[in-house]
């Protein structure tokens, strides 16, 4: 029976490494294959993709525009249409239920897109006019849910 100190890979299916700097018989004695001199022959020598040679790099060169607003509320949104498949009340927690949010952390807004038939109580963090609209229509009601500690 084999052993483990029996086991090699199979012939012809595994290099062996280049071992560089060992002399000229190598091939790659001397330099290496670092060539001359410059900044990339020399050890511990590594340039950053951006770098430019001390050319104003281009992200620099560019200018600016625009800006993040630091308060930005970022809404995941439901379309009206996507509620016509429930039955009872909807909230934050049921639309996750569903697979239409991803999270009940993040705010939730309705949009208007599509139409709805049943009367439905929904509840949710924003609404678009179009969707409060399409809601009250259809004899349902539309709800604030509270921005505290709902998780």
């Amino acid at each position: 029976m084999a052993e483990l100190h029996d086991l090699s890979p199979t012939r012809g299916s595994h290099r062996d490494r280049k071992r560089k700097g060992r002399g000229p018989g190598s091939g790659n004695g001397k330099t290496a294959g670092r060539g001359q001199k410059g900044q990339k022959s020399r050890s511990g020598a590594s340039i950053p993709a951006y770098f430019e040679g001390g050319q104003m790099p281009l992200v620099r060169r560019i200018p600016k525009r625009g800006f993040t607003p630091l308060t930005r509320i970022e809404y995941q949104v439901v379309n009206v249409r996507d509620l016509d498949r429930f039955d009872a009340d909807v909230d934050p927690a049921a639309l996750k239920r569903a697979g239409l949010v991803r999270s009940t952390r993040k705010p939730v807004k309705i949009l208007g897109n599509g139409e709805l038939t049943k009367a439905l109580i929904v509840e949710a963090h924003a609404f678009s006019k179009s969707a409060r609209e399409k809601i009250e229509a259809a004899g349902g009601s539309v709800g604030l849910v509270g921005s505290g500690d709902d998780a």
